[in-house]
């Protein structure tokens, strides 16, 4: 399944994206995934989204609720419903919650929602550019699309209504096979389950001589969709029957979840964390020899094979701001390379700054090699050096993500750094001791070493190439 780069814009910088254009649909969103306070702009599957920020709460005003904005010409309202419906279905999917619509305005410009308080939305904690769905999927199958709506609407009723909850997640499997196959799919799946409660439910039903693939269809589909003289229902008024539709409700959402990513092989966050080559833009810039090299374990001898890689011109930024200057046209030459690992560094269009990092095509990772990045010995270095370096070797520290571009090709994102024995500094106040430094030095006709490059060396020693640390933790 595509999981393609999602571009990202926050604050003003997304207000400014939206400056000037005419014709919105604007819904308000009901979302239990952790919703960012920041507008954010994104570009996902041809189509801009604009997703509101939660505004913190200020004295005489009210608090902004969250809400999704897309260009809409007005006479195609219920087109462009359609696609925010889909577009919310994976959202929510991808960052393992849901996100449905509540209503709709379309305006000439964007229209933003008061908080409801019987709405229940997650705030985003994480800082100001904390929220991410990059690599969300790209659903190009119907049925996988209704699969996910159905999926949508048993989460949101999850806790809420739970009978309605319960038939919603048997919809997901329903929709997707005859009768036969669905009593067959789910007979061989239920041992597949690794959901604590599912697993525990069934045990308890098994134990009670209970056939749990019948019984989630009789008493569980059939009881909430049917209210037939004499059969067995859901009694709204019978706390017995709502308690057992709700005990089943684990194994039935389990099921969905699990034909969903499975079957239908649609991965969450999490899934395109782990499994995600995240080199594979830049395996055609190389020869296939090389490659297969590479994944192998191996080394290349021949630095030829290494194709348009050698020399190439890149790009480094920290996400999702774009590049500094001194980051924006760097030359990427490769050191050496071995057990499946590409060693290489970018330098400085002046030739001031080394930026190091380790290509792990064995895994498909790329991590920044901070012990091995600094300034040339050698060059004049001037105050934009020092703050575009410091700036990155802090924020690096401080769990920023780097990513690496290349024209032409999808960027690649580093593995974040998580340091050992460290206490990060704030970016913005070392890149200030710095210039501090850097000055001072100038005034006394000192040759200049940059703190920070000092500070680098200290704080990596005991490090291996990968980042580790001598009591064994990754970057």
């Amino acid at each position: 399944m595509k999981t393609p780069y999602v571009p990202h814009l926050f604050g003003a910088a997304a207000l400014d994206r939206m400056n000037g254009r005419r014709g919105w649909l604007s819904v308000g969103v009901v979302s239990s995934i952790a919703w960012s306070q920041e507008d954010v702009w994104i570009e996902y599957d041809g189509h801009e989204y604009f997703l509101q920020g939660v505004k913190r709460e200020q004295e005489g005003e009210v608090r902004s609720a969250p809400g999704i904005s897309t260009p809409a010409e007005q006479d195609n309202n219920d087109e462009v419903m359609a696609r925010l419906y889909r577009f919310t279905s994976i959202l929510g999917f991808y960052k393992r919650g849901y996100v449905d619509i509540t209503n709709r305005t379309w305006g000439t410009f964007i229209i933003r929602y008061g908080a409801v308080r019987d709405v229940y939305t997650e705030v985003m904690q994480g800082g100001a550019h904390g929220f991410d769905c990059n690599h969300m999927p790209i659903i190009e199958n119907d049925q996988v699309r209704k699969a996910l709506a159905f999926l949508r609407e048993g989460r949101r009723l999850s806790r809420v209504h739970d009978a309605y909850s319960f038939l919603s997640f048997f919809k997901v499997i329903e929709s997707q096979m005859p009768s036969e196959k669905r009593v067959e799919w789910v007979g061989n799946n239920l041992d597949q389950l690794t959901e604590e409660r599912a697993v525990k439910r069934i045990k308890e039903l098994r134990d009670q001589g209970i056939d749990v693939n019948k019984h989630l269809f009789d008493s569980g589909r059939c009881a909430v969709a049917h209210a037939s003289l004499g059969k067995i229902i859901v009694d709204p008024d019978i706390p017995a029957d709502r308690q057992r539709i709700a005990a089943d409700l684990c194994i039935i959402e389990a099921l969905a979840n699990r034909y969903i990513k499975v079957d239908a092989g649609v991965p969450d966050e999490m899934d395109v964390y782990s499994n995600r080559d995240r080199l594979t833009p830049w395996y055609p810039l190389m020869t296939p020899e090389a490659v297969e090299t590479l994944k192998a374990g191996g080394c290349v001898e021949d630095v030829a094979r290494l194709g348009r890689l050698e020399g190439a011109t890149v790009s480094v930024n920290l996400w999702p701001h774009p590049p500094a200057d001194q980051f924006r046209e760097m030359t990427l030459l490769p050191i050496d390379n071995g057990d499946g690992v590409l060693r290489f560094v970018t330098i400085s269009s002046r030739g001031t700054i080394v930026l190091a990092f380790a290509m792990d095509v064995a895994n498909g990772k790329l991590h920044t090699l901070l012990n091995e990045c600094g300034f040339r010995q050698g060059v004049e270095i001037n105050e934009q050096d020092i703050e575009d370096f410091t700036r990155y070797f802090h924020s690096v520290i401080g769990n920023g993500m780097v990513e690496l571009r290349i024209k032409g090709v999808e960027p690649i994102d580093c593995e974040v750094v998580i340091p050992v024995n460290i206490i990060p500094q704030v970016p913005e106040e070392a890149v200030q001791r710095a210039l501090e430094q850097f000055r001072h030095s100038r005034q006394h006709a000192e040759v200049p070493t940059p703190a920070v490059a000092q500070t680098q060396v200290d704080d990596q020693a005991g490090g291996d190439s990968l980042g580790r640390s001598e009591s064994g933790s990754t970057s």
